[in-house]
């Protein structure tokens, strides 16, 4: 592509030393620039990529889009208000807008992405569609297909374009379904991309490192559903806090469907009941009922089952159908995956106060008469601080014994996240809280701890199968560290 074919509709500031050069790619990795790249100086928290645009010219690149005027430099330079902004628009236009050909499905929320959009995939395999799926685990071309790798839940826009074309072009599927996070909407990660559908899940405090207050936060978040144009979906969770927001947001045109439980919804459970083997509901849809039996347990599933049978209708797919697919599911890598029976081990990926809260009133449900409900946690390093004596306070009152350990302590002090955490409990009785700042030790700590009536939750890190500590990430795997410990148990 032509470099005045790349900028033709880009609003820039300047342009600097231009000559209508071929564009062949993207980068914004000076290590990973190719010849013809035109390279994208990015300006971060820690890091200014003008700073490297020699390097990146050195390896090849042909242009340069910047903030601001590099000095010494020969090649185009196409000066933006902000490259962190237009990377997007640029990657867009590369590729040739390839999601304006998908029918493409963004979820977002604090809680349940994941989740809801493997439910969705589901759902459109069992009413013979293809459908692939991006997000934290990385993106997959069909259930049954394996992940392929992603640095974050929503990529930086050349890869997530790329990724779409090929999902358009080369594998010739029409489907999408997106995680969307509130960083890639601020960011303008997913600039460029038309949404035919979107749905909420909740909305509860995380990442206020990066937004500061809920209200930034919200606005993110309400980014992806002011965007959505006449004849889009909007999918809404009428019970949160901020599902009424969220609806006022919606553009005119723009076809709305809530779900909950608690408040009237147009896609509604009633009747809930919890068992080792699921959870039961009814689902009421326009006056109809329907008897509802999953795999999946605890009340954040009945939620994420309603949020995708809510977009199965948006999309006129057979409710019946949804929910054959989705009565077939047996969760979530990492989501209250259950990793022995006795004791009842599960793993959870819950890393907020919110999350915590309910991955432990859903073990809760499923904990007998005579045993005791078990909680190791820890929380994340260079992450908002202010959560951890609240994730403290929670695990405190919910669960009879609590392991606080680390998660990924990052650059900072493993036993100074520990003593935050534990700034919010009522009292540190020795035989009800125990600290552990090494993860695989506290985990070890369970067999001697747990009974086997017991329910042991440990929470935090689900999937992951790695820990990031102050000078390198080693490999860990709850899910493994488990098995091992529990090994000859019943499973």
């Amino acid at each position: 592509m032509k470099l005045d074919e790349l900028i033709e509709y880009l609003q820039y500031e300047d342009l600097v030393n231009f000559k209508n050069i071929d564009i062949t790619g993207i980068s914004y990795n000076s290590k990973t620039t190719k010849k013809g790249d035109i390279f994208v100086c990015l300006v971060g928290e820690h890091t200014d990529g003008h700073e490297y645009a020699q390097m990146a010219i050195d390896n090849g690149a042909a242009a340069l889009l910047v903030e601001r005027k590099v000095s010494g430099i020969k090649v185009p330079q196409v000066v933006v208000d902000s490259t962190r902004h237009k990377i997007a628009d640029i990657a867009d236009r590369f590729y040739s807008s390839p999601s304006k050909g998908l029918n493409l499905i963004g979820v977002t929320g604090t809680n349940g992405k994941t989740t809801v959009t493997h439910l969705i995939q589901k759902i459109f395999e069992e009413n013979n569609q293809k459908c692939a799926l991006i997000g934290t685990l990385g993106y997959k071309l069909s259930s049954k297909g394996e992940y392929r790798d992603a640095k974050h839940t929503t990529p930086q826009a050349p890869e997530l374009q790329a990724t779409l074309r090929m999902i358009k072009d080369v594998e010739k599927i029409d489907n999408v379904v997106m995680e969307v996070s509130s960083h890639a909407l601020d960011q303008n990660r997913v600039g460029g991309c038309r949404f035919n559908g979107a749905v909420f899940t909740n909305l509860t405090q995380d990442h206020l490192d990066y937004h500061i207050t809920m209200e930034n936060y919200f606005k993110a978040k309400a980014l992806l559903f002011e965007r959505l144009s006449e004849g889009d979906f909007a999918v809404i969770n009428i019970d949160d806090e901020y599902g009424e927001r969220f609806l006022s947001v919606v553009p005119e045109g723009v076809r709305k469907y809530t779900y909950g439980v608690k408040n009237s919804a147009d896609v509604a459970a009633k009747d809930i009941k919890f068992s080792l083997n699921g959870a039961e509901f009814i689902l009421v849809v326009n006056g109809e009922e329907y008897s509802v039996n999953l795999h999946m347990n605890g009340m954040f599933s009945v939620y994420n089952v309603l949020a995708a049978i809510t977009a199965a209708i948006s999309m006129n797919i057979d409710i019946k159908i949804a929910l054959k697919a989705l009565q077939n599911v047996h969760g979530v890598a990492g989501r209250f995956e259950v990793v022995n029976k006795k004791p009842l081990v599960i793993v959870d990926y819950a890393h907020t106060p919110d999350g915590l809260e309910n991955v432990l009133k859903s073990a809760r449900e499923i904990t007998p008469q005579d045993g005791k409900l078990i909680c190791l946690f820890g929380c994340g390093g260079d992450r908002d601080a202010t959560k951890r004596p609240k994730m403290g306070a929670i695990a405190q009152k919910l669960a009879d014994k609590i392991v606080i350990t680390s998660d990924n302590p990052r650059s900072e002090d493993p036993q100074q996240i520990i003593t935050d955490i534990i700034a919010g409990l009522k009292s540190v009785d020795p035989d009800i809280v125990i600290v552990e700042p090494d993860r695989g030790e506290a985990i070890a700590l369970l067999k001697t701890l747990a009974d086997n009536n017991d329910v042991v939750v440990i929470a935090g890190k689900g999937h992951e199968d790695y820990q990031i500590l102050k000078d390198r990430t080693i490999h860990f795997d709850d899910r493994e560290q488990a098995r091992k410990v529990f090994e000859g148990s019943v499973i």
